[in-house]
């Protein structure tokens, strides 16, 4: 087996930056297709592109036994957990499919189902907000609106069950008081795929990824050495010396209104573990996005193939951790 995400690849440019600030949105972690496990279906390549705008995979898949199998395949979204002050980035305004999640199958598009499921407490209750009439997508106004045109006798049941939290503020017109959504609503896209045997089967998706975002970059700390936070981003980013020093040397060349921002995009590679077998062959492609960002991830083997570009192919391989994805921008740049 080889391990997935190794030392650090990274690449910077020079580009101003910096100013600190604590606005931040959070990045829903996607990733790919599971099913029902079987020996007979195996990955024999993943191609996989990201970038702040379009996550794009290609997988061939090969039925090695003698017979037909058709079995389950899904897409499970991330889950979006309802909040006080909600900083989760959606990047579409979709009740279901906040993605824009799209799939092909040996060039034809599929029709997927998709289920949702809304839990509190560990407890489904799903079927209680539909009869109270209540959207099941906490990020949308539509849903706070539904909690606030409930009768009042409805709100402390809703609280009781953890599905609700009171918000009560002042606006400048008096004491308002509201209820916010507090339950986590998990999403999955399926439909069955007959897999036939001796025969391999394309499959292909694409959606956009929940890019988190903050105005501001622990790059910018003086002390960077002693930040709490520091540790983690070496774990998670690999951000070696080469990147440290350039995020530095660009957050501290920004003034102004054009301070560096960070963008961080998470995808979920150990769903791959769940077909037979490792992946006979992997490619990973990662877009910057600009030629003056700063991209750091973990990966092994990567080259830099274009002005905002980085790939690695690897051989039998076997995801053991997931990706995430660093990359800092000039604010002026993100408009």
């Amino acid at each position: 087996m080889r391990r997935a995400l190794l030392p650090a690849v990274l690449l910077a440019l020079a580009m101003p930056c910096a100013a600190e600030a604590n606005d931040s949105t959070a990045e829903l972690g996607a990733g790919g297709l599971v099913y029902v496990t079987t020996e007979a279906i195996h990955m024999t390549s993943e191609d996989l592109f990201i970038s702040m705008d379009a996550v794009r995979v290609r997988y061939t898949f090969e039925n090695v036994s003698d017979k037909d199998v058709t079995t389950l395949v899904a897409f499970p979204m991330p889950d979006i957990k309802g909040a006080l002050d909600f900083i989760e980035a959606v990047p579409v305004d979709d009740p279901v499919n906040f993605l824009g999640f799209k799939t092909v199958v040996d060039g034809k598009p599929v029709d997927a189902k998709v289920q949702q499921r809304a839990s509190a407490i560990g407890v489904d209750q799903t079927a209680y907000l539909q009869a109270l009439g209540v959207p099941l997508a906490p990020q949308l106004t539509a849903t706070r609106d539904a909690l606030d045109a409930l009768p009042k006798e409805k709100w402390e049941g809703l609280i009781n069950l953890g599905l609700a939290i009171p918000d009560t503020f002042d606006a400048g017109k008096g004491w308002e008081y509201h209820l916010a959504p507090n339950w986590r609503l998990s999403t999955a896209y399926y439909w069955e795929q007959t897999f036939p045997a001796k025969k391999t089967v394309v499959v292909e998706h694409s959606y956009k990824p929940s890019v988190g975002t903050t105005a501001g970059t622990i790059f910018s700390d003086g002390n960077l050495a002693a930040n709490d936070a520091f540790p983690g981003y070496q774990q998670k980013y690999c951000t070696d010396k080469s990147f440290v020093a350039a995020a530095r040397k660009a957050a501290a060349s920004h003034t102004g209104d054009d301070f560096l921002m960070e963008n961080r995009i998470d995808y979920i590679l150990t769903t791959a573990a769940n077909w037979a077998g490792s992946i006979e062959k992997f490619h990973l492609t990662i877009d910057k996005g600009a030629p003056g960002n700063l991209v750091s991830f973990c990966g092994e083997g990567v080259k830099k193939t274009g002005p905002t570009t980085f790939e690695m192919s690897a051989t039998d391989f076997y995801p053991e951790h997931d990706l995430s994805i660093l990359i800092l921008r000039g604010a002026r740049s993100a408009q």
